[in-house]
């Protein structure tokens, strides 16, 4: 028997409208706002290439986990489809990947809206690790609430959010300076740097990867196996023309240089940027979008990163405590507050350069499980052709080694940790 099946299941209340914000709730937010910065440092102009590459790959793997979560709804994403297609081992390293990945995606959150409410309020000092300690406490307390509280305060984020982004874009394409993509690919010894584009498409990748949130939430969802497909294609297809728009325009109003060092400074490259618009509360505007959209993250990543906690005890690969749910079965509570002091923990690192880093190769791991689970399933349940899942899989593979060497080397420690506690948590029960 399933063991997922001899659990309280959570209450399925989630429509398209619902998963569709919670997965822009999820991705439009450190992606854009933090890591196209940080990725344009990188690749210069040429980050435009890696976001398109990024969203390239992000599109395979989106209709991987489409189809899985449609045809297996339930709690944990991949980390069930790792158990129930290929082997414990590699379902344990996928859930393992994602609460270490989107843990630190989380923390990186929470810093970048503090370093974008400080700009906006010009708070000056070494606020932000408190700042962001108290985003963590106070949305804790939201998901604490349940997915229909969670999913009301989500909507208002992400209207906020999109409503900025779109004044960012309308009011920046006409303003762009064309010498500001000159020379657009990156040079390195005199030579085109293909190193510097895919770094920068690994980094970017994972600001795509929030559409996973709809498969993880999977119990929540009614009439999964439409709902689902739908939910993350939309998702992607409006999240991938709106961080093109955004790389464009900010590499066309600061340069990438300028616009990689506003990352550096105070993690507030777009705001920024806006201040070239030389309009009244432009940067006031896109600085209210970003703090809403790193909550819109942070919130969306407590609610994956609980459920993901509350698959995992459930197949006693983490402790029974994380199975508890709440009277009316709509909160994993214990986990919910596990995950809570998790990020809070993570966010003393304080530096948001390397929390995404560190996710970026976690993430592509948990992702290539994702693909390679998507290739095991039957042909009656296969929504896409089995090209796009191997795609995927040879793209996550391919791009999680051009993470720095010193994050790939800790990711892969990790994971070996990860595997031994696996071992000692079967050998107890």
């Amino acid at each position: 028997m399933d063991k997922q099946a001899t659990h309280p299941q959570l209450k399925r209340r989630l429509g398209v409208f619902a998963a569709v914000m919670l997965g822009l709730g999820a991705m439009v937010g450190t992606g854009v706002f933090v890591s196209t910065g940080i990725a344009a440092g990188l690749a210069g102009p040429a980050v435009i290439i890696a976001v398109v590459l990024a969203a390239l790959v992000a599109v395979c793997n989106g209709l991987s986990s489409a189809q899985l979560a449609a045809s297996h709804p339930v709690s944990g994403g991949s980390y069930e489809y790792g158990y129930q297609y290929l082997s414990p081992q590699a379902g344990f390293t996928a859930g393992w990947m994602f609460l270490l990945a989107k843990s630190a995606s989380a923390a990186t959150a929470a810093l970048g809206f503090a370093g974008y409410l400080q700009h906006a309020l010009e708070i000056r000092g070494d606020d932000t690790v408190l700042l962001a300690l108290a985003a963590v406490a106070v949305l804790t307390g939201v998901v604490m609430a349940g997915i229909e509280r969670s999913h009301q305060v989500n909507v208002a984020i992400v209207s906020i959010t999109l409503g900025s982004l779109l004044l960012f874009v309308v009011l920046g394409l006409g303003r762009l300076d064309m010498d500001k993509f000159r020379p657009f690919m990156p040079r390195e010894n005199g030579g085109f740097s293909l190193q510097a584009i895919l770094s920068a498409t690994a980094l970017m990748f994972v600001a795509y990867t929030g559409y996973g949130r709809i498969a993880t939430l999977g119990e929540e969802v009614r009439d999964p196996a439409h709902t689902i497909p739908k939910a993350i294609i939309a998702t992607m297809s409006i999240t991938a023309l709106l961080y093109t728009s955004v790389a464009v325009v900010g590499v066309g109003l600061l340069g990438a240089a300028d616009f990689s060092q506003a990352t550096a400074g105070e993690a507030a490259p777009l705001a920024i940027a806006a201040e070239s618009f030389a309009l009244p509360y432009a940067a006031e505007v896109l600085s209210m979008g970003a703090i809403t959209a790193m909550l819109g993250v942070l919130l969306n990543l407590l609610l994956g990163l609980s459920r993901m906690l509350l698959a995992m005890s459930r197949r006693s690969d983490m402790p029974a405590t994380f199975r508890h749910l709440n009277a009316s079965q709509t909160t994993p509570t214990h986990s919910v507050l596990a995950v809570g002091v998790l990020i809070g923990l993570l966010v003393l690192i304080g530096d948001v350069r390397v929390t995404w880093s560190f996710s970026a190769f976690t993430v592509l791991i948990y992702y290539a499980i994702t693909n390679w689970a998507a290739l095991r399933l039957a042909d009656e349940q296969r929504l896409y052709p089995r090209w796009i899942s191997a795609s995927g899989l040879i793209a996550c593979l391919f791009l999680a080694f051009w993470i720095q060497l010193q994050i790939l080397l800790v990711g892969a420690l990790l994971i070996a940790a990860g595997l031994l506690w696996q071992r000692w948590r079967r050998g107890r029960v």
